[in-house]
């Protein structure tokens, strides 16, 4: 799961707001690039590691709230500072030393996509009740706004039903509308701006209309806009249905980054969520 969205976010960040001509030239689904802002090739950004910092707050206790989902937050920048966060927001990180800090310096009512591209790994939650509370409180902390929570909790109930439930992918839609009153586009078309519901949108979109990894990553890429953040989302979520088959090649597994929390701290996380709460995550290995 973890490695899966850590791709998704790597790949995409190479086309993140990128022209027209850069996405038709190089999205091919076979290697990184770089990002026009300089993040290397292989590099995943704060969609990844928001997750990893929530993924980790899983395996210590499930109730996840404000203040602890802040110092989450903080302590997973601050040991492993990196670019891709939101200018004024990755300052806020450089000069905040706890999540208490933090709250008491933020002005939480962002409408962008925050919130939602870091929910993934809420879906490990088996309680839906506890779940949706949790993906309310982690928003909150950055987007106290009916867009950021809702998205949080569409992205985080999906997630919990295509892991536990093995729900249809066509289904998806109508039950997240009828526990969460949000109804989803999946038509949509045009580039996806950094905006919660717009995000929202083009990864079911995108999620359902392709039922293998590389040819949704591509799809994803190909919205253009804030790419990176459909592809975590979508590739993460994909990766959890036994529809998808995981077909990356072995190119962007071995180009992803291999720092201290690169593919291989990503692999024993992965390895440790699946222990912890009795899950397989991930679809098939990569061929």
């Amino acid at each position: 799961m973890l490695v899966e969205i850590a791709i998704g976010d790597a790949y995409g960040a190479g086309f993140e707001f990128s022209d027209r001509a850069k996405i038709n030239a190089h999205n091919r689904g076979t290697h990184y690039i770089q990002h026009d802002l300089g993040i290397a090739a292989g590099c995943y950004t704060d969609d990844t590691q928001m997750s990893i910092a929530l993924a980790e707050r899983l395996l210590t206790d499930t109730s996840v709230t404000k203040a602890n989902a802040a110092d989450a937050f903080v302590l997973t920048f601050r040991r492993d500072p990196r670019q891709g966060y939101a200018k004024r927001f990755q300052a806020l990180l450089e000069s905040c030393d706890s999540g208490t800090v933090l709250l008491d310096t933020i002005h939480p009512f962002s409408t962008r996509n925050g919130a939602m591209m870091r929910a993934v790994p809420l879906g490990l939650i088996q309680d839906r009740a506890q779940l949706l509370i949790a993906a309310e409180q982690q928003a909150s902390v950055t987007h106290q706004t009916p867009e950021g929570i809702v998205s949080a909790q569409l992205i985080a109930l999906a997630a919990h039903e295509l892991l536990y439930n093995q729900i249809p992918l066509t289904a998806l839609p109508a039950l997240l509308q009828d526990k969460i009153g949000f109804s989803i586009k999946t038509d949509w078309a045009g580039e996806v701006a950094c905006d919660a519901v717009q995000t929202i949108h083009a990864v079911f979109t995108s999620l359902l209309r392709q039922r293998t990894l590389s040819q949704l990553l591509i799809d994803c890429i190909h919205h253009g806009g804030d790419v990176d953040s459909v592809a975590a989302v979508a590739v993460g979520l994909a990766s959890l249905s036994a529809e998808y088959t995981n077909d990356l090649p072995s190119s962007l597994y071995d180009g992803l980054e291999q720092g201290a929390y690169g593919l291989a701290f990503l692999q024993n996380l992965d390895r440790q969520l699946a222990q912890h709460f009795s899950v397989n995550l991930g679809c098939n290995v990569c061929i």
